[in-house]
Parts: C-alpha cells; structure tokens; sequence
C-alpha cells in the first residue's frame, strides 16, 4: 500500500485544515519580506520632499530590490525546508 499523501485525508479529499495550517505561516513570511521592501521606498518617499537627489533614489529603489531578492530566497527556503519535514513526518 502507498504511504498517504499530504494534504489529503484517508477518503483522499483535500484536508483544508492541514492546508490552511501549513499556508498561514507561509503568508506570514511573505508579508513580512513585503513590508521589509516597503521600508525603503517609504523612506524615499518621505525623504524626496526634503531633497532630490538622484543617487539617493537610486539608493534606496536598490535597497528595496536587494531586501525582495534576499526575501524571495527565503522564502524558497522555507518552502523546502518544510517539504522535507512534511516527507519525513510520512516516512
């Protein structure tokens, strides 16, 4: 016989409690990488009233890309890290 499946139950329909456990914390981690690449683009926001310069913008428009890039990483980090011990809880 097959070892179950994750995120079905024994009848094999989808099991949205193990789903919507293992989604919240994900939507969690996105959020907050979100919010982290707001910080600086806010903060340019806030800053160009003050002053316009260019290699300023340029500054923190990169900050922002860096923080997404580093955020999408871990993001897929977690994603597999999570697999695995989802796979190893079957086995």
């Amino acid at each position: 016989m097959s070892p179950p499946k994750p995120f079905l139950s024994p009848s094999g329909e989808l099991n949205t409690d193990q789903i919507l456990d293992e989604a919240l914390p994900l939507a969690k981690l996105i959020g907050a990488v979100v919010v982290a690449a707001f910080l600086p683009i806010l903060a340019l926001r806030l800053t160009e009233f003050v002053v316009d310069f260019s290699v300023l913008r340029f500054i923190f428009m990169l900050a922002a890309q860096f923080i997404l890039a580093v955020g999408s990483g871990i993001v897929l980090l977690y994603i597999i890290i999570r697999a695995n011990q989802l796979l190893d809880n079957i086995n």
